[in-house]
């Protein structure tokens, strides 16, 4: 797996957690980097940017997501996918160095492995609607 995969899984990891328990992500956050054993993974930096990108633009990521996704709120999506799109559209948004082709595939690729065989085809749509409102 790929470096920036595996740091978006473990953003995904803490972005779970932090949801399904409703707790701040910066806390989840801080439990977690301190379980990870020595020396700790290249790819835990991008992660924690993750985590905390997400975090610190929440608001206008839900936002965008939920008037983008068609016939979808927040809270009937599932836990994975909400978390996915929230990564996906932080890296479209507030990360230049990832085009936006790679962010929409690396959520449908890790939907593809951890979510219901409808999540790819539903990040894909909305992420692409998403890309589109933000080359404007």
């Amino acid at each position: 797996m790929p470096a920036r995969r595996k740091a978006r899984k473990r953003a995904l990891d803490v972005l779970y957690e932090a949801d399904m328990r409703d707790l701040p992500p910066s806390e989840v956050l801080r439990t977690y980097v301190d379980r990870i054993e020595k020396p700790r993974p290249d790819h835990l930096d991008y992660a924690i940017s993750l985590v905390e990108g997400v975090a610190r633009n929440l608001d206008r990521i839900d936002e965008l997501i939920s008037s983008y996704a068609e016939g979808w709120t927040l809270e009937r999506m599932p836990v994975i996918d909400r978390n996915l799109a929230r990564i996906a559209v932080y890296e479209l948004l507030y990360v230049p160095e990832i085009d936006d082709p790679v962010a929409i595939t690396e959520a449908v690729e890790l939907a593809k492995q951890m979510s219901t065989d409808d999540s790819p085809r539903f990040l894909n749509g909305i992420l692409g609607r998403i890309s589109e409102f933000a080359t404007r």
